[in-house]
């Protein structure tokens, strides 16, 4: 699979040059439900050909899974792939969520465990993926920093973080970008936390554009599905939903493209310093994704869009009532 060479998008002031759609590793590792090595890394192979550079993932994707898995994927040359790693989540053997751990030596242990996984020398982007309420924002940059200076780390970003926080990080280290959820549905970061990274020269890795396939029309399928517990996808609230992405797919359809095509064009469309992170697990997926850089939207389209889809009409938090009263980045 080919597609046209893309201008590439600079991860604000400091950060790297990448391809306009990054490639989202999660659901490689199950938390869609079950999945498939082989296919996962045939779908990376065929992202990095298409000219993707920057891969996403987590230490806690999979409990390492992930990791090991883009590691036996990697056929090209170490500069090929810039390589984002969020750590910190805590989780136990059955997969439930513990909380977050920011201190500087368990971020340093978390790294070097990522190296031995990833088999790499250094991470492009590092990055907490939540905020530890314990530990000073400081503190955990801080000591990513020195990982920087030592050789390590090249870029620090940060993940799911308020105006405050993102202020005090900056003004530990230059950060690269926020990794943040954002879609025509979950439009929260336009109020407050893009304006404060435009004025910082920071850019915004987005993740969640399809908000989890609910704008796909993806369906939990499985009980291991972690979806089924996202309140956008329970009862009543997955029927008001469904109405929205009829209207999105109306809209698609009159343009000749599919909804998952007008969504992620929608949101490369609305800021050249905003890279959608695509959680494609399969190359169908991959195809029809990057099948949306050849989409462009009018102003008046994004108005006609926002108007039929507004983010207010969803129903249902992007997260359950636990996690979103502990993101920093709603507070």
């Amino acid at each position: 699979m080919t597609t046209a060479i893309k201008p590439a998008r600079k991860l604000g002031q400091t950060g790297p040059e990448v391809f306009p759609i990054a490639l989202g590793c999660m659901g490689m590792s199950g938390m869609y439900g079950a999945s498939d090595d082989a296919e996962s890394i045939a779908t990376i192979h065929a992202a990095v050909d298409a000219g993707v550079n920057l891969l996403d993932t987590g230490d806690f994707y999979g409990m390492g899974h992930n990791e090991m898995l883009i590691a036996r994927a990697l056929r090209f040359g170490r500069d090929e792939v810039l390589i984002s790693v969020k750590f910190g989540a805590q989780r136990a053997p059955n997969g439930a969520w513990l909380g977050f751990d920011g201190r500087p030596a368990a971020l340093k242990t978390a790294l070097a465990y990522s190296l031995k996984r990833l088999n790499v020398d250094y991470i492009d982007i590092y990055r907490p993926a939540r905020l530890d309420p314990t530990v000073p924002i400081e503190d955990t940059i801080g000591a990513i920093a020195q990982m920087v200076e030592a050789g390590y780390v090249r870029h620090i970003g940060l993940s799911e973080v308020g105006p405050e926080t993102i202020r005090r990080a900056a003004a530990v280290h230059p950060i690269a970008d926020v990794q943040i959820e954002y879609s025509l549905v979950s439009r929260g970061p336009e109020a407050k936390i893009f304006p404060v990274l435009a004025e910082l020269g920071i850019g915004a890795t987005t993740y969640g554009t399809l908000s989890r396939g609910l704008l796909s029309n993806s369906q939990p399928a499985a009980a291991e599905d972690f979806r089924a517990w996202l309140p956008r996808f329970k009862g009543d609230n997955l029927a008001r939903n469904q109405q929205l992405v009829a209207r999105l797919k109306e809209i698609a359809g009159g343009k000749g493209i599919t909804q998952v095509q007008l969504a992620i064009a929608w949101a490369l469309a609305k800021s050249r310093s905003i890279v959608p992170v695509i959680g494609a697990r399969t190359r169908a997926q991959l195809a029809e994704s990057l099948a949306a850089l050849e989409v462009k939207l009018s102003a008046e389209e994004i108005v006609e869009i926002e108007a039929a889809v507004p983010a207010e009409a969803v129903a249902g938090t992007r997260y359950d009532a636990m996690q979103m009263r502990d993101l920093d980045s709603e507070k």
